[in-house]
């Protein structure tokens, strides 16, 4: 196995340096295409050649699929704002503030990183004694669970960090109500009180809304971090490493962002799954992170057999979920990463308990994860 690909994936290639489109055949436009497709990213691809000026450039069968990229991308928009206002209805008497994760909280604080972001479910956060009163107004409001089996109602409530989650019976819209960011059962335990009283308010929340809230910079950093190196299932590996070096160019340009990062990291135990985000953001993006920054997450870091092996592992995980962009080693990383992603957070009879319920006695339920 060698610690990374000769030559980056051509979408690597443009999300480093949009220029680098401009000297792509027909051929290269067309793989540059499916890469996209593949890894979610075709309305962030359209939006990145736009920026640069690129897009007269494209062929024009390529100009014509990101054009419909656009199409699929605005109405995307409109679907969150809406979504995110009627959550907020329901939950309007509760006296909560609404906080915002993930992808709906990039698009409605106008973050680069929403740009062109493409999500299934809005993910909000709110406190573990209050799960029972949001429950029941989204209920209220026509959101009903997605597991009713037995054993994955109780796998979420008893050991993971957020409700099973909720679908609109009329929208078919997807809402997932976290608690923390981590699961009950995980090695690590970052205080979700912490995450609440640092966040901020967005300015523009509208009449008759509770107020919007997302994390604090930092936070919201390091929510994206533990989000992608805790996960097992890396479809969307490149797609969500890229939110995190959007978010550190349009971050790290502020006054002090760098300096606290590292401490902010190691009070919230998230040291190593920053580190890591550093690392292959830097190596893969080239995000323009500070040495100091590196030199200070160093303590972080796994042993070197451990993290030679974890490259050899990030580095097949972390580009386009495209058969161009595997080699023969590329399933075995995606299945040791899954068990380590499930190993970080459950307890190992505990996970071997959850496996086999999954494999053998519910196999065709809808997979609670």
């Amino acid at each position: 196995m060698t610690a990374s690909p000769p030559l980056l994936p051509v979408l690597l290639r443009v999300l480093r340096d949009p220029a680098a489109a401009a000297g792509l055949d027909l051929a290269g436009w067309d793989l540059l295409l499916r890469q996209a497709e593949n890894a979610d990213m075709s309305v962030i691809l359209l939006m990145l050649l736009d920026d640069a000026g690129l897009l007269d450039q494209a062929p024009a069968p390529a100009r014509m699929h990101l054009e419909w990229a656009r199409v699929a991308g605005e109405r995307h928009a409109r679907a969150v704002r809406n979504e995110v206002r009627q959550i907020g209805r329901a939950l309007s008497g509760l006296g909560l503030p609404l906080i915002l994760l993930k992808g709906a909280a990039y698009a409605m604080a106008g973050l680069a990183a929403g740009r062109g972001r493409i999500f299934s479910d809005i993910d909000i956060l709110v406190p573990k004694a209050q799960l029972g009163e949001v429950e029941g107004a989204l209920m209220m409001s026509g959101w009903a669970s997605l597991h009713q089996d037995a054993y994955d109602q109780r796998y979420y409530r008893e050991w993971m960090h957020e409700l099973p989650p909720m679908e609109h019976v009329r929208r078919g819209n997807v809402i997932d109500v976290h608690h923390a960011i981590l699961p009950e059962t995980a090695d690590r335990r970052p205080d979700p009180a912490r995450l609440r009283a640092a966040a901020v308010p967005l300015a523009d929340t509208e009449p008759g809304m509770p107020p919007l809230y997302v994390l604090a910079p930092r936070d919201m950093v390091l929510h994206s971090a533990v989000h992608l190196f805790y996960e097992g299932e890396f479809e969307h590996g490149l797609r969500n490493l890229f939110d995190i070096h959007r978010l550190l160019l349009q971050f790290g340009a502020r006054d002090g962002f760098w300096n606290g990062l590292p401490a902010r990291a190691r009070e919230l135990e998230l040291g190593r799954p920053l580190f890591y985000a550093l690392r292959y953001c830097r190596r893969l993006l080239g995000t323009p992170v500070p040495d100091a920054v590196l030199r200070a997450m160093e303590s972080e870091a796994p042993g070197r057999p451990l993290l030679a092996l974890m490259d050899r592992l990030f580095l097949r995980a972390l580009v386009p979920f495209h058969p161009s962009c595997a080699d023969a080693f590329t399933p075995l990383a995606h299945g040791m990463l899954y068990i380590r992603g499930n190993w970080l957070r459950m307890p190992f009879f505990l996970l071997l308990r959850h496996l086999f319920h999954k494999a053998f006695l519910s196999p065709d339920a809808t997979p609670a994860h």
